[in-house]
């Protein structure tokens, strides 16, 4: 039996906090090497670059662990770069200025605060059936990142190469064998121990490089407009508010998949809260020069499989980041894990992100045909969309960026296809989605 949270210890939660760390320092690091490498920056400037975002993702997370009357959702949950912001962002920065960029990053953080309250009310549009398919394609549409990773990263020639599958299925190997004859706090570490076992056999397969250690330097501290001062031009602008409010929706999902999880109920007035602390992290984005933040869903998994459902673990993640950002070359040893070892990780997180939106379908009444065709019709598209975002190349850029993304896509099919049967369905009587099988 996997230990009671509110027993849990500050050494064990220490650990579990760096399990997550782990979990989501990859996908953070990722972000600022492509947007810093499409914009010709310095190896210097990719330093500074790496080493604040690492911080500002703690900062952010500090943001929404707390709940106060005004922000933070007080959930378990890990903020990280929003990865739908990658190439809006290169855009920016090539067609306008490094300056618009971080001007179209505030303005975007000020307008989630400013509509936090009226978006909030969206609650009253994601009942059981919207909510387990939208988290059920949340997990599905990560999974091919996962797959990717596994093989040693999309678009490298080595791709599927036996090493890298062998060292990735030996971390899926180790994660599921822990969690399936260990008990107690070592069971909870199943990840972390993965991931250990996994980078220590690709070292000896001479699949580990120490040089991006070697290279980092000492101490980092964040400085505002480190890279200019912000200009505000329209059309980033409008592009980043865009980004925004697809994080949002994303976010959403988060905070409905770890509220069942922890088996709290969340309110209009917690949405509205959570919204309200992105917007800040954003803001802090923009005026320290880094990017968007928004909740990562691959640490939603991590929560589910540990049985550790209290926050205490991820002040310690939070705190870690902020050391980890202001010491590059410490923060560094985390970049040596490889990506398959990683991906290995992330299958089975990501599985279980996909198996707790299909706990919460079990809640719903699937004798009725109106629920089987939101949930099978919304799930499909966004599987879809995001094995083939191409089908909307044809259109708008601004309406891309919506279109093309699969979790969106799912969202507004589930919402749209529930409010249209409750109006025409079941003999006039509003379907919610909530009731459940005799």
């Amino acid at each position: 039996m996997k230990q009671s949270a509110e027993t849990i210890s500050n050494p064990k939660a220490a650990v579990l906090g760096l399990q997550h760390l782990l979990a989501m320092y990859s996908g953070s690091v990722l972000v600022p090497l492509l947007i810093g490498g499409a914009l010709g920056f310095s190896a210097k400037q990719l330093t500074y670059l790496v080493s604040i975002d690492i911080f500002m993702c703690g900062l952010a997370t500090f943001l929404q662990l707390r709940s106060n009357r005004f922000m933070g959702i007080g959930l378990p949950v890990v903020l990280g770069c929003a990865v739908q912001a990658i190439e809006p962002l290169k855009m920016i920065g090539k067609n306008y200025s490094i300056g618009a960029m971080y001007g179209s990053i505030i303005v975007a953080g000020l307008v989630v605060i400013l509509i936090s309250g009226w978006f909030a009310k969206i609650k009253k549009l994601f009942p059981p059936v919207v909510t387990g398919s939208l988290i059920t394609v949340i997990g599905l549409t990560l999974i091919p990142v996962a797959v990717g990773n596994l093989g040693g990263g999309d678009g490298i020639k080595n791709f599927g190469d036996p090493k890298n599958l062998a060292v990735g299925l030996l971390t899926v190997v180790v994660i599921l064998a822990i969690n399936g004859w260990a008990r107690g706090f070592f069971q909870s570490i199943a990840v972390l121990v993965g991931l250990i076992v996994g980078t220590l056999v690709a070292g000896m397969m001479g699949m580990v490089s120490l040089a991006p250690v070697m290279s980092a330097s000492w101490f980092h501290f964040p400085q505002l407009f480190y890279f200019g001062r912000p200009q505000f031009e329209p059309a980033p602008i409008i592009t980043m508010i865009i980004i925004s409010l697809v994080s949002m929706v994303e976010s959403t999902g988060v905070y409905f998949a770890l509220g069942d999880i922890v088996d709290r109920p969340i309110e209009e007035a917690d949405l509205k809260k959570g919204y309200r602390a992105e917007g800040l992290a954003i803001i802090f984005g923009g005026l320290f020069n880094t990017f968007p933040y928004t909740a990562f869903s691959q640490n939603v998994g991590l929560v589910q499989l540990s049985g550790i459902k209290t926050r205490k673990p991820i002040y310690f993640a939070a705190g870690f980041l902020v050391l980890l950002g202001l010491l590059p070359k410490v923060g560094a040893l985390a970049t040596i894990i490889p990506t398959p070892v990683l991906g290995g990780a992330m299958l089975v997180m990501f599985g279980m992100v996909a198996v707790q939106g299909i706990r919460m379908l079990q809640s719903v009444d699937f004798t009725s045909d109106q629920n089987l065709l939101i949930a099978a019709t919304s799930i499909g598209a966004g599987l879809g969309v995001t094995v083939k975002p191409e089908i909307f190349n044809a259109i708008p850029d601004q309406a891309k960026l919506f279109l093309q993304n699969g979790i969106v896509v799912a969202s507004l099919i589930a919402v749209i296809l529930n409010l249209l049967f409750a109006k025409i369905g079941n003999n006039g009587h509003e379907l919610d989605g909530q009731s459940t099988k005799d």
